[in-house]
């Protein structure tokens, strides 16, 4: 079982929920989440790179594009990701309708448009007179992209914090997609901490969606440090 350390947790304290459904619910979170925007990363920032160093026509429609994507509404994504996996859709073979595959899709999409724009700044953001400096000293054209990505490193990371608080903060389209599922002893199948801590408190069961409430919190906010902490030591090795 993963995080047994969490699963041991109420034999310590009186929690009001059963043995395993915390542990697996977090669990089911975090390999969704870590998971899309890991996938998500490797895309969005070569595509960032892209855009931040060539012009090419439609460049701009690109752009009006990814940063459309930021607001689109996660139920949206949610029902085009259960369009594309039913077994009315193109990928309806791979039976991947309600499984935590259908909602890494889902996280990826939505995750995808904040860590490309978020990126797409940081990259032409930094200074010309960097380039400039790179050029000067006779890089090559892969010497000033390499130089630039590592001034722009520190927001490249926001970026990706940036998607992970969307990817793991998500309802909707999880919902859609991957049903809010657990085993007949609570185990999680695809229930992550935000649609059970909406389950719970439309069941009335508040101390426990304030208690996956304070543990969703908790997580985003360890990201958050480490990323934070991250730009303080660059900041020092400067």
């Amino acid at each position: 079982m993963p995080l047994e350390p969490i699963a041991l947790l109420p034999a310590v304290v009186d929690l009001p929920f059963r043995e395993g459904y915390v542990s697996s619910t977090i669990y089911v979170s975090l390999y969704v989440s870590v998971t899309a925007v890991t996938l998500s990363t490797l895309f969005s920032v070569p595509v960032a790179i892209v855009l931040g160093f060539t012009d090419f026509p439609g460049k701009q429609l690109v752009k009006s594009i990814i940063n459309t994507g930021m607001g689109f509404p996660s139920v949206v994504v949610g029902l085009l990701v259960l369009f594309t996996v039913s077994n009315q859709g193109p990928l309806g073979p791979l039976d991947l309708i309600f499984t935590t595959e259908a909602m890494i899709m889902s996280q990826f999409v939505l995750a995808t448009p904040p860590i490309t724009a978020i990126s797409l700044a940081a990259i032409t953001g930094v200074s010309e007179n960097v380039r400039d400096a790179a050029r000067v000293l006779g890089g090559t054209r892969l010497d000033v992209a390499l130089v630039v990505i590592k001034e722009a490193r520190y927001g490249i990371a926001t970026a990706v914090l940036a998607g992970f608080g969307r990817a793991i903060s998500e309802v909707g389209s999880v919902l859609i997609v991957g049903g809010n599922i657990t085993s007949a002893e609570g185990i999680s199948k695809t229930r992550t901490l935000t649609t059970a801590i909406q389950l719970e408190a439309r069941q009335g069961q508040y101390e426990t969606a304030m208690v996956l409430g304070a543990i969703l919190v908790a997580l985003v906010l360890v990201v958050n440090a480490i990323v934070v902490r991250f730009g303080d030591t660059e900041a020092v090795n400067r």
